[in-house]
C-alpha cells in the first residue's frame, strides 16, 4: 500500500491529489458552476422585476392620491362658488327669503360635505386595499409566504399614515 511507504510519501501523494482534484474539478464543479450562475441570474432578474412592479404600483397609488386631492379641491371650489353665488343672489331678496335660502344652502353644504367625506373614505379604502394587496403580493413573491390580510392592512395603514 503506497500510503504506508514512508520513504516516498510526499511526491506521489501530491501527484494523485492533483489528478483527483483535476477530475473532480472538471467532472463536477465545471458543469455545476454555469447552472448555479444561471439560477442566481434568474433570481436576480425576478427580484428586480418584483421591485419594478412595486415601484409601478406605488406610482399608481401616488397618482390616485394626486387625482383624489385634485378632485377634492375642485369639489370644494365648486361648492364655494355655488355657495357664494347663492348668497349674492339671495341678498337682494326679503328677510324671509334670505333665511330660507340660507337654510337650504346649509343643507346643501352639509350634503356636499357628507358626499366629500364618503368619497374620501372610499378613496382611502381603495388606496389602502390596492397598497395592501400590492404589499402582500410583494411579500409573497419575496418570501413565498403570503401575510395575513389583517397584518398587510395594518402595515399599509401605518405606511400611509
Amino acid at each position: 500500500m503506497p500510503q504506508f511507504n514512508f520513504q516516498m510519501v510526499f511526491w506521489p501523494q501530491l501527484v494523485w491529489l492533483a489528478v483527483f482534484f483535476t477530475i473532480l474539478y472538471f467532472g463536477i464543479v465545471g458543469p455545476t458552476l454555469p447552472k448555479l450562475g444561471k439560477v442566481v441570474t434568474e433570481r436576480e432578474g425576478k427580484i428586480n422585476g418584483d421591485i419594478d412592479s412595486a415601484a409601478a404600483a406605488k406610482a399608481k397609488a401616488d397618482a390616485l392620491g394626486v387625482d383624489y386631492a385634485a378632485g377634492i379641491t375642485a369639489a370644494q371650489d365648486a361648492a364655494r362658488a355655488r355657495l357664494n353665488q347663492a348668497r349674492s343672489e339671495s341678498s337682494a331678496a326679503i328677510e324671509a327669503q334670505l333665511s330660507a335660502a340660507n337654510a337650504r344652502l346649509e343643507a346643501d353644504a352639509a350634503a356636499a360635505k357628507a358626499a366629500l367625506d364618503t368619497a374620501r373614505a372610499q378613496a382611502l379604502a381603495e388606496i389602502e386595499a390596492v397598497a395592501g394587496e400590492a404589499a402582500a403580493d410583494i411579500v409573497e413573491k419575496l418570501t413565498g409566504v403570503r401575510p395575513a390580510p389583517e397584518a398587510a392592512a395594518a402595515a399599509t395603514r401605518a405606511a400611509l399614515a
